[in-house]
């Protein structure tokens, strides 16, 4: 169905889509180009939330290179849009100019669209493909995708260790672990997230900001403290700058004497309680994500850390391993030990990359279906 020249094509659109990494959330990141007789005459990835659109943006860089898009093809990384928000539906927009092709990386998870935009197309007699490099567009918007489907955000665990599995030393020592080439890449991976998370234990040890310093970035995320009982000491970094949210579990007259001194300091508090005594991990991504929070990239010590796993929290840990050894000190995580092997918490290699002297490992967590799912030695699966 798809020749050599639309995968070329769509790999272009993707790497449009890629210039929106920091900047869209919100919105998934988008790119289009527009094809006529075998050249581009048009391209454009979405702006920040509330702008134009991938498909508007390249229709009007075609237009203002003098090109008409009537009879062109348009190579899109995400189903055009089909109702009305800031902006009006692409899907109208692309059959009033004229459009006799589309190829669409994949629909739309959002709900509200899901297949209406292509059908919108194909009514108005448009040709419609689906499902070219599908799986390059989903990693885009792995977040997006999580968010639309299943109500929370995409969560990465990003963790600074040595090669024996240290966070920090006795004492709680911990910086610097890792170089600073690994330090600028995490601040990469913290500028693309809508938000940063962190715990009290870090903020109260090492007391970051929490902020994107060592790239260039247009918008910052979201600082997120899990902090049960308001500790924060009301002069730590990450109440400075852009107001922070701060997830508390009680509600009682003391934290409500905290909240209301944090909230003139300008941070934002909300209590989610849980049975356990401790925040409502899981009432927090779905309240992130009601907040259009799309991946939440957490920065903790091993105790949120642990909680977050045990509770079935995360989706992939980031994880810089430093070439070296600490010996009896603070690991990454610390909860009880399963009875058998076959329950321990299973990873799958998503890549591996050298960063300056550290190894940089993006490992995916395997749900125990996905695990008893895949394809063992010795199987053939067509």
């Amino acid at each position: 169905m798809f020749s050599d020249f639309d995968c070329l094509q769509m790999r272009h659109a993707l790497a449009l889509a890629e210039r929106g990494l920091y900047t869209t959330s919100p919105n998934p990141r988008v790119g289009c180009v527009l094809v006529k007789d075998g050249k581009i005459i048009g391209e454009g990835f979405t702006q920040p939330a509330g702008q134009a659109h991938a498909e508007i943006c390249a229709l009007k860089d075609a237009l203002l290179h003098g090109h008409t898009p009537i009879g062109s093809t348009a190579y899109i990384t995400l189903e055009p849009c089909s109702h009305f928000g800031y902006t009006p539906p692409c899907a109208n927009m692309l059959i009033e100019a004229g459009i006799v092709r589309v190829i669409a990386a994949m629909e739309d998870p959002n709900p509200q669209i899901s297949g209406r935009g292509l059908d919108m197309l194909c009514d108005a007699g448009i040709e419609v493909h689906c499902g070219l490099l599908l799986k390059e567009a989903q990693e885009l918007n792995i977040g997006f995708v999580s968010r639309m489907t299943q109500g929370v955000p995409w969560v990465r665990l990003k963790i600074a260790a040595t090669l024996d599995g240290c966070i920090a030393l006795p004492n709680g020592q911990s910086q610097w672990i890792t170089s600073n080439a690994s330090r600028i890449d995490g601040h990469a991976w913290r500028a693309r997230a809508c938000a940063v998370c962190t715990g009290i234990g870090t903020v109260r040890v090492d007391n970051p900001r929490m902020n994107v310093r060592a790239v260039s970035t247009s918008r910052q995320p979201l600082r997120v403290l899990v902090d049960s009982r308001l500790n924060v000491p009301l002069d730590s970094k990450i109440l400075s700058g852009v107001p922070p949210l701060i997830i508390c579990e009680r509600d009682d007259r003391e934290c409500r004497q905290r909240a209301h001194m944090l909230r003139d300091a300008g941070a934002e508090v909300i209590a989610l309680p849980n049975l356990s005594g401790k925040v409502d991990l899981k009432a927090t991504l779905r309240m992130l994500a009601a907040r259009g929070v799309n991946e939440l990239h957490v920065e903790a010590g091993y105790r949120l850390n642990s909680s977050l796993l045990r509770e079935g929290c995360v989706n992939e840990l980031l994880l810089y391993i430093n070439p070296s050894f600490i010996g009896n000190a603070i690991s990454m995580f610390n909860f009880d030990s399963p009875s058998v092997l076959d329950q321990r918490v299973r990873l799958s290699y998503h890549s591996v990359k050298l960063i300056g002297e550290d190894l940089r490992v993006l490992a995916r967590i395997i749900s125990a279906a996905e695990f008893n799912n895949a394809p063992q030695i010795g199987d053939v699966r067509s």
